[in-house]
């Protein structure tokens, strides 16, 4: 096992490395960048000032140098001009549209993602825990058909359309004001119970919206993994012996039945950073989600670049943990060469 954790952890050095390399190169391929853009759109309007300003950030940036030797620099393995670090370094550039440095940029907006994703994923698995063993062990009856049902709707409807529905009973029942995260005079307010109050208020629209067809895709994964370990023989075998239904249940087939849970770990971890951005844009949530489709869309590469990453590493550990895990809690699940035997 321990050979198995410092290979995994080496393997995650050249996955990464070879990730950063692609996101620079995906970011490069558009024609021009925020800086060309903004050129022509200030040479257009004969603004000199600004354009010198703009040459001057190029040549501080390391803009008008190959692309190789930008990526260096990015990357933080070359030094950059005027004490430029780069990522390896914790420096994530400089936001142009912002005209900030990206850490500070992503401050707050970071820390509102990681609450709306933890407190989604506490509501995925609270709702479709149960429900699924329920459907699972009273197959095919009343309860289950109706809890059937219900999830096919979730899976079937689109997030933006139930943040529509959502924003107007919020409203309309709660008195709950129409988007973002907390109400008005706690914007780029510093944190306080206050503002914390505010945004537990406003948090359960987003949490519904967006954990709704990932609760519904989990209960069906739960009640068919815990429906094929129910009819496998050593349940058989172990009411046979006249084990309780509820310890025979526990014990063995939810335990083997847990994986998808596990296994999703590597995809929850990224929502921290990405989020659902359309159901961000929608209620108008203050997430990293939304600056991140801004940032790709302006071209703002720094700012793209660090979100991509942020991304791509969280993915890579969020699969390294769901990997190890799997293997503590199925015991059939092998390591390595000793699979094989």
């Amino acid at each position: 096992m321990f050979n198995y954790l410092i290979q995994r952890i080496l393997i995650m050095i050249p996955t990464l490395l070879v990730i950063s390399i692609l996101i620079f190169i995906i970011i490069q391929l558009p024609p021009g960048d925020f800086l060309s853009n903004q050129l022509a759109e200030l040479r257009a309007q004969g603004d000199t000032a600004a354009i010198e300003k703009i040459d001057f950030l190029r040549a501080q940036y390391g803009l008008d140098r190959p692309m190789v030797e930008q990526y260096v620099i990015w990357l933080g393995v070359w030094p950059g001009p005027d004490g430029i670090s780069g990522l390896l370094q914790g420096d994530f550039g400089h936001s142009f549209e912002f005209d900030l440095p990206v850490a500070d940029i992503i401050g707050d907006r970071v820390w509102l993602s990681f609450i709306v994703s933890f407190a989604t994923i506490i509501f995925t698995w609270l709702v479709s825990f149960p429900i699924g063993i329920y459907s699972a062990t009273h197959q095919y009856s009343w309860g289950d058909h109706t809890l059937t049902f219900v999830g096919f709707i979730g899976l079937a409807t689109p997030n933006f359309l139930l943040a529509l529905v959502m924003l107007y009973f919020a409203n309309v029942w709660f008195g709950t004001e129409i988007g973002g995260l907390m109400a008005e005079e706690y914007l780029d307010q510093p944190w306080s119970f206050g503002k914390l109050g505010s945004i537990l208020e406003h948090l359960w629209v987003p949490v519904v919206v967006i954990g709704t067809s990932g609760t519904a895709g989990m209960i069906r994964r739960l009640r068919a993994n815990l429906l094929d370990e129910l009819h496998k023989q050593y349940v058989v075998t172990g009411r046979a012996k006249g084990l309780g239904s509820f310890k025979l249940l526990v014990k063995y087939p939810l335990r083997m039945a847990l994986n998808p849970f596990i296994a999703d770990i590597g995809n929850l971890l990224p929502q921290v950073i990405s989020g659902a951005a359309i159901v961000s844009v929608v209620l108008s949530l203050p997430t990293t989600g939304p600056m991140l489709l801004q940032a790709l869309q302006s071209q703002d590469q720094y700012l793209a670049g660090s979100f991509l990453m942020a991304l791509a590493m969280l993915t890579v550990i969020g699969m390294f943990l769901s990997d190890v895990a799997l293997a503590m809690l199925d015991p059939r699940i092998r390591l390595g060469a000793s699979g094989t035997r």
